[in-house]
């Protein structure tokens, strides 16, 4: 009989393909080994310590957009055969590179947006707005902490009549304008480089909203100036790391709240801690970062937001996706690939 395949799991912070996988282990196809802990390989030493753990694997399964696989990582793996990822696309993986040392990478493309209703990154989205809006995280905690504790020294924000300022206006910008309009009976404007009023009209009406529903902001920063509320939803390239920079948070109320449940990067990280710090504007909430894991000795987790003049900060650990079905469905779609190439049969999602 032949030895088993080698397969790592990586970022599996739930460890859900565990089970998945298991018939697999049990009919001696495979040997299965968890990595859960994510490594930087930025860091000279932890990049050192994925290519020791990773070089006796030839199958390798990745969360998307959590561990790097770069050319100078992928070229030290030399028995590497096949790079699952979850996802439809992974911008953490040199692709090309692959390619040239007969690497295949497959992704996977059935999620929880197939199901009616919001999206997980939009539900995601509007559980921040409401829980920073209404204090939720910081009333719970004090309640707990303090026995005397009753309402803080802020109230709520009152939603309806606010303005919405959107960052991008793809699927998930529309439909959180569509959650703001209907439920919340909030204006809507939006911004990114390409949009036009009657692009916006367009996607309203996919929407069932009415034409001018969604009005474009004559630039970047007339939406910051304009919006109470800014909600980031553009994809993160070259061109629009640091999107969100000084200049453009200097331009936001004093009063608005920062919504980023997007990509870390886009925000430039450095500038958004100054500003909320300062208390220059009411408050963020963020579900991605720069580094992420967060590090434990992260500002993000050590400062101690609203309090001494600080804006309140809500953090959540990139949870936007992280729904039960949305997971499964990707490491089942994982599985298939899997089973596929032990068959050598055609994979699906070939990114090379």
């Amino acid at each position: 009989m032949s030895s088993p395949i080698k397969v790592a799991i990586l970022d599996d912070y739930q460890d859900i393909a565990t089970p998945k996988f298991a018939h697999l282990v049990k009919a001696n196809k495979i040997s299965l080994t968890l990595f859960p802990q994510t490594l930087n390989i930025r860091n000279a030493d932890e990049r050192e310590a994925q290519i020791k753990r990773l070089q006796p694997f030839e199958v390798i399964s990745t969360m998307r957009e959590r561990s790097l696989f770069n050319a100078d990582l992928i070229g030290s793996l030399p028995n590497l055969k096949l790079l699952l990822t979850t996802g439809k696309r992974n911008f953490s993986i040199d692709h090309e590179f692959a390619a040239t040392k007969g690497i295949v990478v497959a992704g996977t493309d059935r999620t929880a947006q197939d199901s009616a209703g919001p999206d997980p990154t939009t539900q995601q989205t509007w559980a921040l707005i409401l829980g920073l809006s209404k204090h939720i995280a910081r009333d719970d905690i004090a309640l707990k902490a303090d026995k005397s504790y009753w309402q803080g020294n802020t109230l709520a924000i009152h939603l309806p009549g606010k303005t919405l300022g959107l960052v991008g206006l793809g699927r998930l910008g529309t439909a959180s304008a569509r959650i703001a309009i209907l439920a919340f009976g909030m204006k809507v404007v939006a911004w990114s480089s390409s949009l036009t009023q009657e692009r916006a009209d367009q996607a309203a009406a996919e929407s069932g909203l009415p034409a001018g529903s969604i009005q474009v902001a004559a630039s970047k920063m007339d939406l910051l100036r304009q919006a109470d509320i800014v909600s980031l939803h553009y994809v993160l390239s070259d061109r629009s790391r640091g999107l969100i920079g000084r200049e453009e948070l200097a331009a936001m109320k004093p009063t608005a709240l920062l919504i980023n449940t997007s990509r870390g990067p886009l925000i430039d990280q450095e500038a958004l801690l100054e500003t909320l710090k300062a208390g220059k504007i009411r408050a963020a909430a963020l579900d991605v970062f720069e580094v992420e894991p967060l590090p434990a000795d992260s500002e993000w987790r050590t400062t101690e937001w609203g309090k001494n003049g600080r804006s309140e900060v809500l953090l959540s650990p990139h949870m936007g996706y992280g729904v039960e079905e949305y997971i499964g469905g990707m490491y089942d779609q994982n599985l298939d690939n899997l089973e596929r190439y032990l068959e050598g049969r055609e994979l699906l999602v070939r990114y090379n």
